[in-house]
């Protein structure tokens, strides 16, 4: 007998929190519940503001539809809303024990906050050194020259940027004037500097620094081809679809020897861990990008191993079927 809870969410979250210049107070969703047999399975459904372009109650419409549908013994085709479709096929594939349980909780950390605070966190850091830092939020000059400091006070810290499309070609240009030569080469990458993937192109061959596809893997005219300067791709699955469209940009990727990172589209800790076992599981050989627990108040349902934040259970959820 087939069972569905479908549940609404809300987590408040960090005031620093901005995204495409508006600040994020209040991160919000949905979890799925699939239940046939003994078996069930869980899933997060959290369009991005911003970025998804599937809004939360366009979401809800498409996910309402399908549960029921499959409730009352179908098997319907995924919506095609990408957060919808990546929800739903996690729920499918924890209720099928597709999903392997291993995962990769060795996260890039997101350098926020202090700057003085950030040096001692980084310089901490047992293992391989990598980190995440945003870009493009401020003058291009002084994200340059903040950059710049850090790969010179922790030699061994690799980063990797996120422009998100922010600048310019001549702010691009000025962010890699204030970066010295002999340390471009550990800017792991510098996901979408330009807003034309052509200028991210001529930026990279120009100043040596290596850049990965991000946003301009959701373009309609988008494909994978091997290209000069480019190191990595950056795989959002909210933002993508299902984990067989997320499997299929992996192999495509990994096809032209490009390094391939699981990224978090600010998920709950739910999500987070699925999330974390579809990197262990398809880029075992990459640290994933899933440091944005701390920018949340809680935890829902799942703990992420070894935060402190308080982690909140079904009861504190609006049930909506």
């Amino acid at each position: 007998m087939r069972l569905v809870q479908v549940y609404r969410w809300q987590i408040p979250m960090d005031a620093g929190v901005v995204l495409r210049e508006q600040r994020l107070k209040i991160r919000e969703g949905l979890f799925v519940h699939l239940q046939d047999g003994a078996a069930e399975g869980w899933g997060e459904i959290a369009p991005l503001p911003g970025f998804s372009h599937e809004s939360l109650a366009e979401a809800m419409a498409a996910t309402l539809s399908w549960v029921k549908a499959w409730q009352g013994g179908q098997q319907p085709a995924l919506p095609g809303l990408p957060a919808v479709d990546f929800g739903l096929s996690c729920a499918l594939a924890e209720l099928h024990n597709q999903l392997p349980q291993a995962a990769n909780h060795c996260a890039a950390m997101l350098c926020t906050g202090d700057p003085d605070e950030l040096f001692v966190a980084l310089a901490s850091l047992a293992g391989e050194k990598v980190a995440k830092m945003k870009v493009g939020l401020y003058e291009a000059v002084r994200d340059g020259m903040v950059v710049n400091l850090l790969l010179e006070a922790i030699p061994d810290l690799q980063l990797r940027l996120d422009a998100n499309r922010a600048w310019s070609p001549l702010k691009a240009q000025q962010f890699a004037k204030y970066v010295a030569p002999e340390y471009r080469a550990r800017i792991a990458f510098l996901e979408e500097p330009c807003k034309r993937r052509e200028d991210s192109l001529a930026f990279a061959r120009e100043t040596g620094i290596a850049i990965a596809w991000d946003e301009s893997l959701r373009d309609e005219d988008f494909s994978f081809a091997a290209e000069e300067g480019v190191r990595a791709v950056v795989i959002k699955p909210t933002l993508t679809g299902s984990i067989e469209k997320v499997q299929a940009q992996v192999a495509a990727a990994k096809q032209l020897g490009l390094s391939v990172v699981i990224s978090s589209s600010i998920e709950s800790s739910l999500g987070l861990t699925q999330l974390a076992r579809i990197a262990a599981w398809l880029t075992p050989e990459s640290i994933p990008g899933l440091d944005t627990l701390n920018l949340m108040q809680a935890q829902l349902l799942r703990q992420w191993p070894g935060s402190q934040l308080p982690c909140l259970g079904v009861e504190t959820l609006e049930p909506l079927l």
